[in-house]
């Protein structure tokens, strides 16, 4: 049975709806291996999103026009926390969470019509086409060009750090239309078949080892019209709203009470076998407590912030806050894990994290999965835009600097 929450659910029950399914419906297999942080495959990613459409609870956050929930700000956020907390995957966003939303926002009702349903049912995977060489955070630079040629654009230039676009059917792209006027405004909104001619998708491995990222070369390839959103070169207006929606997500506190209470129980159970405690162990302990205090005052901030914001206005220069701090706190709690492991944490293979199950060669099973979560994690604070640039936008909605 379909369950759509509504106001009438506390936030309590709200919270005990997302664990119950965390623990009775969430793939166990899909579960085990992201609490010991394991790379996930395309299939487990769809595994992950059936189990959430039978609660019809992959686009929550959707109003119930196109197959939403239309949840609260409040309830998205607890969905994102408890989900991430107790075992669920990160939900990859590029097209629930980033291009959904600026179809049924900004795209034709063909549009609608045509990517929406697809999306939904997970039946078509998008990518996120922005970032280019010399044109990461500061999308402006971008060059990749479209010239209209009859009832089509013609595409060329390269796309880089393209996460999962080896999975992907379409990738919505930034392209520039026009270099009259201010560079944002020559920028428009493609949405590209990945299965047309001229482009070529080349991996990159990352520091884990694993592939997450990628090159995209678009050589002289032919979208037709009709996959332009909204309107020719406002582009920039569009990809501020998908980028304000990123932010919100960013915070990812669930993600964070999962490492520390991981981190906890290495603790725990390593003072259980020796016995006594490790010399250190009062260190540790000490900077624990200041992590959970870090993520007492984020999760504080976070909902007072879903508490009071408005489904249908934009986000505020909070969002950047909650970024700055969730990606900051994440890497800190990584941090400390590595440093408690110690030399065991030297030994890493990217294939004891490709498996089924934990392995590792020296230390508690679960470490290479901890150096991964470690390594992966130093780009949480570059993309979705740079935390430099995100203290930037605080200092000139705040500041006036």
């Amino acid at each position: 049975m379909v369950q759509i929450p509504g106001q009438s659910v506390s936030e309590a029950e709200f919270r005990q709806q997302v664990r119950d399914y965390c623990n009775n419906e969430l793939p166990r297999e899909v579960r085990a291996k992201v609490l010991a942080n394991l790379f996930l495959t395309k299939e487990d990613n769809l595994a992950f999103l059936r189990s959430l459409a039978r609660r019809g609870w992959t686009a929550g956050h959707w109003p119930v026009a196109y197959g939403g929930a239309a949840w609260t700000p409040l309830q998205r956020f607890v969905f994102e926390e408890e989900s991430m907390r107790h075992g669920a995957p990160w939900l990859i966003p590029f097209g629930i969470n980033y291009v959904g939303p600026v179809i049924y926002t900004f795209g034709s009702e063909a549009q609608k019509q045509r990517f929406l349903p697809p999306i939904l049912a997970s039946k078509e995977w998008w990518a996120q086409g922005y970032s280019e060489p010399g044109a990461g955070s500061d999308l402006a630079g971008l060059k990749t060009r479209a010239v209209r040629s009859g009832d089509h654009y013609r595409v060329s230039g390269q796309k880089i750090w393209t996460s999962y676009v080896q999975w992907a059917d379409w990738m919505f792209c930034l392209v520039r239309t026009s270099d009259e006027s201010r560079p944002q405004q020559g920028i428009s909104f493609l949405l590209i078949d990945m299965k047309t001619p001229g482009i070529e998708v080349r991996p990159i491995r990352t520091m884990d080892g694993c592939h997450h990222v990628n090159e995209v070369f678009l050589d002289d390839v032919k979208v037709p019209l009709q996959n332009l959103v909204g309107e020719e070169g406002k582009g920039w207006t569009y990809a501020k709203f998908l980028l304000s929606n990123e932010r919100i997500l960013s915070a990812e506190t669930g993600r964070s009470a999962r490492q520390l209470a991981h981190l906890k129980s290495l603790v725990a159970t390593a003072s259980s076998q020796a016995g006594t405690p490790r010399p250190d162990s009062a260190h540790f302990e000490h900077r624990i407590a200041h992590l959970e205090l870090k993520l007492h005052a984020l999760r504080a901030f976070c909902l007072s912030y879903a508490r009071n914001m408005s489904a249908d206005g934009p986000p505020g220069v909070e969002a950047s806050v909650m970024k700055i701090r969730g990606t900051e706190l994440q890497q800190q709690i990584a941090e400390t894990t590595l440093d408690w492991l110690g030399a065991a944490a030297v030994v890493y293979d990217p294939a004891d994290v490709n498996g089924a199950i934990a392995h590792s060669p020296v230390g508690p099973a679960d470490t290479s999965g901890a150096v991964r979560e470690y390594l992966h994690g130093r780009a949480s604070t570059i993309y979705g835009g740079s935390n430099e640039i995100q203290r930037n936008i605080i200092s000139k909605a705040e500041l006036g600097l």
